[in-house]
């Protein structure tokens, strides 16, 4: 990759760190997550085929009855995706990274099977959804700080930026599968509904069967006191030798902040887990943490509140107002622009252009987006099947042309980013936490908004969209004050920017400190001159 594309270096950085390995497994791990985008997006079509509501009794149930058990699916799915990102705290400690992929992929298979082998059980049904949440939920724990911890400080950005490239892609796969199925197979067949249960197999089956060219996180296995297999996974990485100045000086910086966390938090460098976990809960209500965990539980809130989930439920109502007719199309058109627009900016742009900068300009043109929608509803009136005015259709087609905007800058804003800030701005003794955390603070916040958006629309109609719009006004404020731009950083620099430490830094000072002494050493290691044990890192 050329260089536009990456961030400032940390130090000088040998050519074969940005190899073919760590971009293999950054993907390999983000396959679970296209699994989790595929979920979200298919399961409501599907369970509105003729043949699903035959073979599972729906179709001798009242309305109500029917709306209820859509909801139960759906909620189920979203408890299990709670729960799971909670319980996998538990293994990202103990049995680390690759081990958590490992398992909540296990669960999300045999979720994935019973969904699809019923003929008329609906408690299998049931029961598939919980473990398919359970599987997503801890698949979302583990990724981003999986990719975060074995990523280059350049070009970390790209490589945990697949995670919202494959979660937005699994969702156009999602609308698409269903959009064939629709228009190619009988609905009244139980395929109509069997096919797309089967294929949250493919991407679940492909996690696990390249599951082998994946090595535990060296951070992890520093954490656990295995240092040579550390070297070895780092070696692996990195694409050098174990003995190179650059592996070395990567496990320098992480034994470094490990034990200095530790001695924080317990007093000794060297603590059992119980001992730590007990100090780690209380140090994490400290300074420079606290405000880490309500940063990234905020920042989920504006991604909730960003009115996403608004287009999502009114578009189809201006695409029909307009004359569009195949309106499905259309809404997988705008599933297509949001898929390629996180793609291109997470591959080529984040670590050029930062967290801070590109998540307050997507905010200010997404809530100008959604004040002209309020604006068109508000004049034009626009209904599905009521005739319109030539001025009301040239409105919608504005209007929609604003739809496929908004789908477009969302997707390098609020979409993506609080996946990735949440992964790389805690300390390795929280991440444990902090990945879980993030997981459940998503799944809550998605759960809040879905069960709000319908009353919303009833007493608000279009001020929702002011609303909505208004929130990403004071999301690109919150963006400002409180985002700190963390591109080309090591995971270890990060305490200097949020306060942790008890010792008073300046930060850029210390910054540009360490690269000197990385260019310097790294100059000197070819002459053999470089004793990387005593090199002291601030």
């Amino acid at each position: 990759m050329t260089g536009f594309s990456r961030a400032p270096e940390d130090r000088p950085t040998p050519p074969e760190v940005y190899n073919w390995r760590v971009y293999a497994s950054s993907l390999v791990i983000s396959m679970g997550v296209l699994a989790y985008g595929y979920d979200s997006a298919f399961i409501g079509t599907t369970i509105t085929q003729k043949s699903f509501k035959r073979d599972f009794g729906l179709a001798n149930m009242t309305k109500a009855e029917q709306n209820n058990v859509s909801s139960n699916l759906t909620s189920i799915y979203s408890a299990g995706g709670f729960f799971g990102a909670l319980f996998m705290f538990f293994s990202l400690e103990l049995l680390g990274r690759r081990m958590t992929v490992i398992i909540s992929d296990v669960i999300f298979l045999i979720g994935a099977v019973l969904c699809t082998i019923p003929t008329h059980q609906l408690g299998l049904i049931y029961a598939g959804r919980l473990l398919t949440g359970l599987g997503v939920g801890g698949i979302a724990a583990v990724s981003p700080i999986y990719i975060a911890e074995i990523s280059p400080p350049a070009i970390r950005g790209r490589l945990t930026g697949f995670f919202e490239s494959f979660y937005q892609t699994g969702a156009v796969i999602g609308f698409w599968i269903n959009y064939g199925i629709v228009h190619n197979v009988d609905t009244r067949s139980s395929a109509a509904w069997r096919i797309p249960m089967a294929v949250q197999l493919i991407p679940a089956g492909l996690l696990a069967l390249m599951i082998p060219i994946l090595k535990e996180s060296p951070t992890w296995l520093l954490k656990r006191g295995r240092e040579e297999d550390a070297y070895a996974a780092l070696s692996y990485y990195r694409n050098l030798p174990a003995s190179h100045q650059y592996v070395q000086e990567d496990v320098v910086f992480i034994k470094t902040a490990i034990a200095k966390e530790r001695a924080m938090v317990t007093g000794k460098e060297v603590c059992s887990f119980s001992d730590f976990v007990k100090g780690a809960a209380k140090e994490s209500c400290t300074k420079g943490m606290w405000n880490r965990y309500l940063l990234v539980f905020v920042m989920f809130m504006w991604q909730a509140w960003s009115g996403a989930a608004a287009i999502n439920y009114y578009s189809p109502t201006i695409f029909t107002s307009i004359g569009l007719t195949d309106i499905t199309l259309w809404t997988g058109v705008y599933g297509i622009i949001k898929a390629v627009g996180s793609i291109i900016f997470f591959t080529f742009f984040i670590d050029a252009f930062g967290r801070k900068w590109p998540w307050i300009i997507s905010s200010l043109c997404c809530a100008f987006c959604q004040y002209y929608l309020a604006a068109y509803i508000a004049i034009g009136k626009p209904a599905a099947g009521v005739p319109q005015s030539a001025s009301t259709i040239a409105g919608g087609k504005a209007a929609t042309a604003f739809i496929m905007i908004f789908g477009a800058t969302w997707s390098f804003g609020a979409n993506g980013l609080p996946w990735i800030i949440s992964a790389e701005i805690f300390p390795s003794s929280l991440r444990s936490i902090s990945g879980p955390w993030a997981g459940m603070s998503v799944w809550l916040w998605t759960f809040i908004v879905t069960k709000s958006l319908p009353q919303m629309y009833t007493s608000m109609g279009y001020g929702v969209y002011i609303f909505f719009a208004s929130c990403l006004v004071l999301a690109s404020i919150y963006a400002y004050f409180f985002i700190h731009e963390t591109k080309g950083l090591r995971m270890d620099q990060m305490d200097h920017l949020f306060g942790f430490e008890r010792e008073r830094y300046d930060f850029e000072n210390d910054l540009n400190t360490e690269r000197k002494i990385g260019s310097e050493e790294f100059e000197n290691s070819e002459k053999g001159e470089v004793d990387v044990s005593r090199k002291e890192v601030a």
